[in-house]
């Protein structure tokens, strides 16, 4: 990366900065928001250690006393995002949603860890975060996986990342679209609307939080009342991911009980995660847990398997001719939803264009199971899709072409993380 490739890195993350926390884009969103959050603290570790740091402290100051990290923390009032704090209701210290969203928080920590040890004022600011890291895991397993099945639901299509995702598309049938609170968008009037998702989808995105916020946001009665409820493939190997760099900081700043504890829970999640697997398509699929059936729609989140280190040797040779399947079809990598899926739609968010973080995760995934040249073409593709255009929130998996919001603080950050192919 040329020194005016990493200032331009630099100097978008430091724009978008809000005095401790980075808002995703300024004009879209204008809140910290977690995943987002977990990803630019890693590229702040790049170059300014300390800051990095206060990405983590800032978002885990909206953790609730039982330990879940909202999706979205409001530390300061904006009226350019909808639905802010007064529709989601949950009267928290720090205002906040009530819904979290795929923890990668764990494992950005121990990436800052792996960068810093050795250095005292590293190390006393890794101890302060590790137990709201713990706390929020046993969250995770507590309030979204009570049974023990090994995989952890997910309750609103904004908690999986993938808001729009064609895997959502039959699970959300169920969802009326009927809601309490009037939906006032913002994200269609300062981006093109054919990069959004459809005005059907925000109803029943605003409907499930109506039915939420009905409850008190009380997780088991949230449980019991959704009309979504999947095991995300994505999320669920990213938490598998996570607990594994959870029990690797463990030894150093935790208790026995804590380990034990998650000891315990991660060959059940790799099983689980295991059980996803289909062979005959070559690929790992979320599950639809009201129906208790395969959602057969093959997404990007199907290869984080690899990054959670839980797919087999054959599997991930599989995966890797999945993906080769996918890329005659376009010219870069990856895009969000395979291309020869009639639901695919390369512009529309996550229903097909290309996502830097995702592509680092994939791309970090395949070199752990030494398929360096797949890695390496993922890398180069991501690289050059910044090169040519800029740091885009999404990119057209055809053509490169930038979507939705420019100057996007995790592909920033993520440019700054990508190593040589």
């Amino acid at each position: 990366m040329t020194t005016d490739r990493i200032e331009a890195a630099h100097a978008t993350l430091r724009a978008n900065d809000r005095g401790g926390y980075t808002v995703p884009n300024p004009r879209i969103y204008p809140f910290q928001w977690n995943w987002d959050s977990a990803f630019v603290a890693m590229g702040f570790g790049t170059f300014d250690m300390s800051r990095a740091f206060d990405e983590i402290d800032l978002l885990l100051k909206g953790q609730w006393d039982n330990g879940l990290v909202p999706h979205i923390v409001f530390h300061a009032p904006a009226d350019n995002y909808f639905p802010g704090p007064a529709v989601w209701g949950t009267n928290q210290p720090t205002p906040s949603s009530g819904i979290t969203q795929s923890p990668v928080l764990a494992s950005a920590a121990r990436h800052l860890w792996e960068a810093t040890k050795g250095q005292p004022e590293a190390e006393a600011r890794l101890a302060r975060i590790y137990p709201g890291l713990v706390r929020y895991h046993d969250w995770w397993h507590t309030t979204r996986d009570p049974k023990g099945t090994g995989l952890v639901t997910t309750l609103h299509p904004w908690e999986t990342g993938g808001d729009n995702s064609p895997a959502w598309d039959q699970p959300l049938e169920r969802v009326p679209s009927e809601t309490v609170t009037p939906v006032v968008r913002r994200d269609d009037k300062v981006v093109d609307p054919s990069m959004r998702p459809l005005a059907i989808d925000y109803q029943r995105y605003i409907h499930l939080v109506d039915t939420y916020r009905a409850t008190g946001w009380d997780p088991a009665k949230m449980l019991a009342v959704s009309p979504f409820r999947v095991a995300d493939i994505g999320t669920n190997a990213i938490l598998h991911r996570a607990e594994l760099d959870l029990l690797a900081m463990s030894h150093r700043f935790g208790t026995p009980a804590e380990r034990a504890r998650i000891v315990e829970r991660i060959p059940a999640m790799g099983a689980a995660i295991g059980r996803q697997w289909d062979a005959a398509d070559g690929h790992f699929y979320s599950r639809d847990l009201i129906s208790d059936t395969p959602i057969k729609v093959a997404t990007s989140g199907g290869f984080l398997p690899l990054w959670a280190g839980c797919a087999s040797a054959a599997q991930a040779g599989a995966l890797e001719s999945t993906l080769m399947g996918w890329l005659r079809q376009v010219r870069y990598a990856v895009p969000s939803t395979n291309p020869a899926d009639p639901r695919y739609e390369p512009r529309r968010y996550w229903r097909g264009p290309i996502w830097s973080v995702v592509n680092w995760m994939i791309a970090e995934g395949f070199a752990g199971y030494g398929y360096t040249d797949i890695a390496g073409r993922i890398r180069a593709d991501t690289r050059a899709l910044v090169t040519k255009n800029g740091f885009w929130e999404y990119f057209d998996p055809r053509d490169g072409t930038g979507l939705g919001g420019p100057d996007f603080s995790w592909t920033a950050a993520i440019d700054l993380l990508l190593t040589p192919a």
